[in-house]
């Protein structure tokens, strides 16, 4: 028996010893299956930017799945982005803001686009009435997130001739201060906020007919994505 015995261990250890390579291909197979995961990840962020949150959350898990700890960093980037999206859907799939805001939106910021006559009465700063329905639901959802939003004013090339302001620059300024305003009054913090005026010197469309005046009449409210 003590024979067998000796003979079927020196028989285990021969086959443990031929086994060892199974390990070191394991961890080899392992860590390519790491780096092709990682390949695939960067085409796909590249190809849409879109989903460059989903690629961060993934490379934290991985991270974390062998061993490492979560980039904290990665982990509130891609809460910042998710949140961003978010406001930005939201915004979208309002109904009564359909026809009345444009929304653009690309790498750096979520702009709403809404024209005078949505905000204001012709040659006038003050918010019209029915102005404040429109802007209100805007601010319940910019004020989610703590991203600064820039107010932008722009007119049309038509000078001022009579009433409280003297150009078409001051208008535009007194403008963007009165949305500014607005919304610090339903609860954005004043640091996020800040207010420009651009007077008629970056039009949108063509001064010389009525359509195009209209359309460089405009407030611009950009929500600036986290970096």
């Amino acid at each position: 028996m003590g024979v067998y015995r000796n003979r079927r261990e020196e028989l285990e250890n021969q086959l443990n010893k031929g086994a060892l390579w199974a390990i070191t291909y394991g961890d080899l197979m392992s860590y390519m299956m790491i780096f092709f995961l990682m390949m695939f990840s960067f085409a796909v962020a590249k190809q849409d930017k879109t989903k460059s949150r989903k690629y961060e959350e993934s490379l934290s898990n991985i991270q974390s799945a062998f061993g490492g700890k979560k980039d904290q960093k990665v982990v509130d980037r891609a809460k910042a982005k998710a949140a961003e999206q978010n406001v930005e859907d939201t915004l979208k799939e309002n109904d009564s803001l359909a026809n009345l805001v444009s929304i653009q939106s690309n790498e750096r910021k979520v702009k709403l686009v809404l024209t005078e006559g949505v905000l204001f009465t012709s040659g006038h700063a003050d918010l019209k009435e029915p102005a404040k329905k429109v802007l209100a639901p805007i601010a319940a959802e910019l004020k989610k997130v703590p991203n600064d939003i820039i107010i932008e004013g722009h007119t049309d090339n038509v000078p001022i001739r009579s009433g409280k302001y003297e150009s078409n620059w001051e208008l535009s300024m007194a403008r963007a201060y009165s949305v500014l305003l607005f919304f610090a009054e339903q609860g954005i913090p004043a640091k996020n906020l800040a207010g420009i005026g651009y007077g008629e010197n970056r039009p949108i469309g063509d001064n010389a007919t009525p359509v195009g005046r209209a359309q460089n009449r405009r407030i611009e409210i950009s929500l600036m994505k986290s970096e």
